[in-house]
């Protein structure tokens, strides 16, 4: 199913293989068409079947990443580069080390650095040199986040350190043996960072991600719900399974 609500695009999968599907044919059409751009990933396990995709897709020659460049929205702080729930593992196991990739291409936050300030600084520069993010893929967490950008009583500017809440950290505890071990904090892209994006990809799937898209596509736009935010950006494509976009059927049938 397909369908518009104002500036958005929002595609409904069958399930989470069908809705990963047509997320890669979205990611690789933008690919093809600009090879040499620079593309915005997200970590978490929403975008996990769409990377296995991808890989198929570069294995079949479908899909070249040798001239693009990466950016990830954002990293756990402090977390080590050699820890198996760094952002940096992920996306290598996932993508990066699968694929054809020029890893001087490659872009991520140091969960490590000693100065924050100045890590992230350098990450917006990057950006800028990169000539701007053509697509930036994203997932969402159940409190309405987008990178880590969590509610809260302003929308967030730059890239920079934030605190994670207690919703996120329980969400991203099943990540890590116990909930003591997930960071406090996080280094994220800034909604700002995320709204300069040419091109918007938000993923969602399974039934508890349904309340959030709705609020996100249907309620008022509020720093409480962050992805709310994504009403005013000019080009929005988002891909829902069934599961998640029950909220959004039930509204549509009131």
């Amino acid at each position: 199913m397909f369908f518009k609500i104002g500036n958005i695009k929002i595609h409904i999968e069958k399930d989470y293989n069908a809705m990963s599907a047509r997320a890669a044919d979205i990611f690789t059409e933008a690919a093809v068409k600009n090879p040499s751009g620079a593309y915005g990933f997200a970590t978490g396990s929403t975008p996990i079947g769409m990377y296995n995709v991808l890989v198929e897709k570069y294995k079949e020659g479908a899909l070249d990443f040798s001239q693009l460049s990466t950016f990830n929205l954002d990293e756990y702080y402090p977390i080590k580069s050699d820890n198996d729930q760094c952002y940096r593992c992920f996306m290598e196991q996932r993508l990066f080390n699968l694929v054809n990739l020029n890893k001087s291409n490659i872009n991520l936050l140091n969960g490590e650095t000693g100065d924050t300030s100045r890590e992230c600084s350098a990450y917006e520069e990057k950006i800028h040199l990169a000539g701007g993010i053509v697509l930036q893929i994203l997932g969402i967490g159940t409190n309405g986040h987008i990178g880590f950008n969590e509610p809260g009583d302003y929308f967030s500017g730059a890239t920079g350190v934030v605190n994670l809440t207690k919703n996120t950290i329980d969400d991203n505890a099943r990540f890590f043996e116990n909930r003591d071990q997930v960071p406090r904090k996080a280094l994220s892209m800034g909604i700002r960072t995320i709204m300069s994006s040419k091109e918007i990809l938000l993923l969602a799937s399974g039934k508890n991600k349904s309340q959030i898209i709705s609020d996100t596509l249907f309620g008022r736009i509020t720093p409480q719900v962050p992805a709310s935010i994504l009403q005013v950006h000019r080009h929005v494509r988002v891909v829902l399974d069934e599961a998640a976009a029950e909220g959004i059927n039930n509204r549509l049938l009131t």
